[in-house]
């Protein structure tokens, strides 16, 4: 997980080169490699995959953001403005059916001090897309939060295995965050770690105007 600094503020993610983290992730497929999400039978489109050796073929529009594809698992830690610091797990499952576009699903929950669970969390669905050359590709990321608010985020790739977003438009539904909080916008940073593992962090603009650390994870592959 990112670790603090001594001001406080959660440190960037460490990310790997790309010849390493296809490296890593040939070690970990012997694990992870048979498995795949779930799908419904009887509808006449491919099934969703998170496993890029099952299914349709990736788009070739979205080589810039392959490493992303597969279902992560792992623990995290938030600062919610109202209750304060807390733990959490989480699943993020991101996968595709072929098209020019990655669907993201995450779910988490809050755990206490020995990692069991306590209730649900935050949960979210969207899309990723990523388009433009490879020395100007620019990521859309749109995100629909079950507190009622969407975001769109727009950034771009850091390196083969970090990726760097920032919230453009912030929407609040009339009964969306029953607390009565304005949302701000967002900046988050996505990367593979030097274990293989996929570390993210989130800032969020504060009632002050400030960017602030809000969320802050790392997560194990179990499926891909």
């Amino acid at each position: 997980m990112p670790t603090d600094d001594a001001s406080g503020a959660e440190s960037t993610p460490p990310v790997i080169a790309g010849n390493d983290a296809i490296a890593a992730a040939e070690e970990r497929a012997a694990h992870t490699a048979d498995a795949n999400i779930p799908n419904l039978t009887g509808l006449p489109l491919p099934d969703d995959t998170a496993n890029l050796r099952q299914g349709p073929d990736l788009h070739p529009g979205l080589l810039g953001l392959l490493p992303l594809v597969g279902v992560w698992r792992g623990l995290g830690e938030g600062n919610d403005p109202a209750s304060g610091k807390y733990h959490f797990g989480q699943q993020i499952v991101i996968s595709h059916d072929g098209q020019n576009y990655l669907s993201w699903e995450s779910r988490s929950w809050v755990i206490d001090d020995d990692a069991q669970y306590v209730g649900p969390s935050l949960r979210e669905s969207g899309f990723w897309r990523i388009s433009g050359p490879d020395s100007d590709e620019t990521i859309e990321f749109l995100v629909t939060h079950a507190e009622g608010w969407i975001e769109l985020f727009y950034g771009s790739p850091l390196n083969q295995t970090s990726w760097e977003l920032v919230t453009d438009v912030v929407i609040t539904s009339a009964s969306g965050t029953a607390d009565g909080r304005q949302i701000g916008g967002a900046k988050r940073l996505y990367g593979l770690v030097e274990d293989g593992d996929l570390a993210y962090v989130e800032e969020r603009v504060d009632a002050d105007g400030d960017l602030v650390p809000r969320l802050s994870a790392k997560l194990q592959r179990h499926i891909g």
